[in-house]
C-alpha cells in the first residue's frame, strides 16, 4: 500500500505540473507576469524530498499501516478533495508559480470564500498525514516544519509582494 500511495502522489504531482505549465503558457500569453521565481526550485526540491522521505521511512518501518491508518487516510483524501476544489475554482489561474494576470479578479468563491490560501492548507495537511498512514512520523514532522517555514517565510510574502506590486502599477 505504501508503494501505491507514493505512486499515486507522484502521478498526481506530474499531472498537476502539466496543468500548471499549460496555465502558465496561457497566463503569459495574456500579459501575465511571473514573480519571485527564484524560490520555485526550492519548493520543487522540498516536495520531491518529502516523497522520497515518505518512501524511505515508510519502507524502513516495514511499510505497515498505522493502527490509525483510516484516520490519516481519511484526512489525506479530504486534502485531495480540497486540492481539486482549489484547482477547479481557480481554473486557468491555478498555478504552482506566482503569476499575476492583468485584469484578473480576486477569487472569493469555493474555499477562497473562507480562507486566503486554501491550497497551502491542503498541501500542509497532506504533507503531515500521508506519512502518518505508515508510521513515518519523522517525515511528517520534518516536512511539516520545512513546508511551514517555506510558506510563511518565503512563498506567502512573495505572493503578497507580487499583489502589492501589481496594485501599485495599476494606480500609477
Amino acid at each position: 500500500m505504501l508503494y501505491l500511495l507514493v505512486a499515486v502522489i507522484i502521478v498526481q504531482r506530474l499531472l498537476e505540473l502539466q496543468v500548471a505549465a499549460a496555465n502558465l503558457r496561457w497566463a503569459l500569453a495574456n500579459g501575465g507576469k511571473e514573480y519571485a521565481a527564484g524560490h520555485y526550485p526550492l519548493m520543487v526540491a522540498m516536495h520531491s524530498l518529502w516523497i522520497a522521505a515518505l518512501l524511505l521511512e515508510g519502507t524502513w518501518r516495514g511499510g505497515q499501516a498505522s493502527s490509525l491508518w483510516w484516520l490519516w487516510l481519511g484526512l489525506f483524501l479530504l486534502a485531495q478533495l480540497g486540492r481539486y476544489s482549489v484547482i477547479t475554482t481557480l481554473g486557468r489561474y491555478w498555478n504552482t508559480r506566482i503569476v499575476i494576470v492583468p485584469g484578473g479578479k480576486r477569487i472569493q468563491r469555493g474555499l477562497y470564500k473562507y480562507f486566503s490560501h486554501p491550497n497551502y492548507m491542503v498541501v500542509a495537511l497532506e504533507i503531515a498525514v500521508a506519512p502518518l498512514i505508515f508510521n513515518a512520523w519523522i517525515t511528517a514532522l520534518v516536512f511539516t516544519v520545512l513546508n511551514a517555514a517555506l510558506l510563511l517565510l518565503v512563498r506567502i510574502p512573495a505572493e503578497e509582494r507580487a499583489l502589492e506590486t501589481y496594485r501599485a502599477n495599476l494606480e500609477s
